[in-house]
């Protein structure tokens, strides 16, 4: 069975030479991947950690096209294939291809399927698994949001706030578990949480057309950061996001590395080694035969902290020295 050490050193590219497995002697496995947004680096680092592993897989895709009302029928024609292993991507897709652990149905989710997800950031406050030690069901999965406290240590380091803003989209999950998260660091770490929500319409999808009016309100009350949470919505609303706040001298820090180039700082696990660790735990289903219940929901432990040159020029915001000892620079294109 791969350890947990050398799937670690495969995230750091340290392991290049796959194993002779018993999958080598089988046909491929069948993984139906339910994607949100289509191919990401995420899926480039699962497939390649299977390949160099010598696991041989058909993936077979799905796509809910940032809408995960379509996900329902997925599941369906998923059900009907009957593959080996379903895939799914973000918290969304997740839960309605799965349910939340004390709601699930037979019938509109997967239960009799093994399942892995990813890019899920709060399995726990999401409702997905009971703990991440172990979901309790047919399913395991990967995270891959940095913990809330080191990233708002890495806020005060930079530059120390007593006010955070934070713009997200009320109807996601994962948004509402951090943001509540954030709070009470808040009142430990002796900070005010300032937030807006997008505001929805009658279907009840978030309105982006708001995006540059609520980052002004929150800059008006005295916001001195703006936290951009991984929440799907507002990563496509960044290009109003990102020239509002700069012209208004409010920086922004990326708990997400989709938006490290909206953000003076981000603190990130890259997502092509999300895909690795993935990758691991579907290797761990498919070849080692251990029941997804059995393998724990983790996180990567090394992040990366990036500093946006040409924004903090721009804020004329420059990173103390020390820091610059351990961060990846992001430079002008």
């Amino acid at each position: 069975m791969l350890t947990r050490r050398k799937a670690l050193a495969l995230g750091a590219g340290l392991l290049a030479t796959p194993y002779v497995t018993r999958a080598r002697a089988q046909s491929p496995y069948r993984i139906a991947q339910i994607l949100y947004r289509g191919q990401t680096e995420v899926e480039a680092g699962f497939s390649d950690y299977l390949a160099q592993r010598g696991v041989p897989v058909d993936l077979i895709e799905f796509n809910a096209n940032l809408d995960p009302s379509r996900v329902p029928d997925i599941v369906k024609e998923v059900k009907a294939l009957k593959p080996d292993l379903v895939y799914s991507w973000g918290t969304p897709n997740t839960i309605a291809t799965f349910g939340r652990y004390d709601d699930v149905d037979p019938d509109k989710n997967i239960t009799e399927l093994p399942g892995v997800f990813t890019m899920v950031s709060a399995p726990v406050a999401s409702g997905l698994v009971p703990t991440r030690e172990s979901s309790g069901r047919n399913i395991t999965g990967t995270s891959h949001v940095v913990p809330a406290e080191p990233q708002l240590r890495a806020m005060q380091t930079y530059k120390p706030f007593e006010r955070l803003g934070v713009l997200y989209t009320s109807n996601e999950p994962n948004s509402l578990a951090i943001v509540a998260n954030v709070k009470e660091l808040g009142d430990e770490m002796g900070f005010t949480v300032v937030e807006r929500t997008f505001p929805l319409g009658a279907d009840g999808k978030p309105d982006g057309t708001a995006a540059k009016r609520l980052v002004e309100e929150l800059a008006g009350e005295g916001a001195q950061w703006l936290y951009y949470l991984p929440d799907t919505f507002l990563s496509r609303q960044m290009a109003d996001v990102t020239p509002t706040a700069t012209a208004l001298g409010v920086p922004g820090f990326s708990a997400a590395e989709a938006m490290q180039g909206d953000a003076l700082v981000s603190l990130i696990s890259r997502y092509y080694s999300v895909g690795q660790l993935t990758g691991y735990k579907a290797e761990q289903i498919l070849v080692d035969g251990i029941a997804p219940a059995a393998i724990p929901i983790e996180t990567l432990k090394r992040f990366a902290l990036v500093i946006n040159m040409k924004m903090a020029r721009e804020l004329a915001l420059y990173p103390p020295l020390a820091m610059l000892n351990y961060a990846n620079i992001l430079r002008d294109e």
